[in-house]
């Protein structure tokens, strides 16, 4: 009880003349009040200085995140590009390899005609047409694979890494297509002869 007698004298400040004065005491109050109110716009003050403080350490974090999500992904996805713009230009210097020499041959091809050999050693031009035939050929031969390898890689791409193996179902030779053929016909091959003996029979 003293020490709250003490703290309300001390917080009121009352002189002893003005102990009763009612007019004090309302100035009092109101001195007090206004202390309340400016507590209490500090206190929001501060709150919203804390809710804009976390905000921003919110976003702060978000950015970090995101930055090191993204850098991340961008590195790996150089990477890749750089690879495939790579093995990209290689296919294309290949693919205009095997261009240049097809056009070589066509052209050799084209230009041999058998009209203009009049006056010439035939022979001798036979064998140079055939072995320019022979050597298109072989460069033909020689370059599907390569065109095979760079058809079947941008398929592989375009499946997602997949490849559909249809090797079995159009690679057929042509033992296969033979086995077949009689084997489709052999039914049709026997009624005839079976019609053959009938007409044969009956003719006796």
């Amino acid at each position: 009880m003293p020490d709250r007698t003490r703290h309300d004298e001390q917080f009121l400040d009352l002189p002893e003349d003005e102990a009763l004065s009612g007019e004090h005491l309302d100035s009092q109050v109101q001195k007090a009040q206004e202390q309340i109110f400016a507590l209490k716009r500090q206190q929001e003050l501060i709150e919203r200085q804390k809710r804009e403080l976390e905000e921003l350490s919110r976003r702060q974090e978000q950015l970090q995140t995101g930055k090191s999500d993204m850098v991340e992904k961008f590195t790996r996805a150089l990477v890749v590009l750089e690879r495939e713009t790579y093995d990209a230009q290689k296919r294309l210097e290949l693919l205009h390899g095997v261009h240049d020499a097809f056009h070589q041959h066509l052209d050799v091809l084209e230009g041999i005609n058998p009209k203009n050999w009049e006056g010439l050693d035939i022979q001798k031009e036979l064998t140079r047409a055939l072995s320019a035939v022979d050597d298109a050929r072989a460069e033909y031969n020689r370059s599907q694979p390569k065109i095979n390898a760079v058809t079947d890689h941008d398929e592989l791409e375009d499946s997602g890494g997949y490849s559909l193996d249809l090797h079995h179902e159009t690679g057929r030779d042509f033992v296969y297509w033979l086995k077949a053929g009689f084997a489709f016909t052999l039914p049709l091959v026997c009624i005839g002869l079976i019609l053959i003996l009938i007409l044969v029979a009956s003719e006796k």
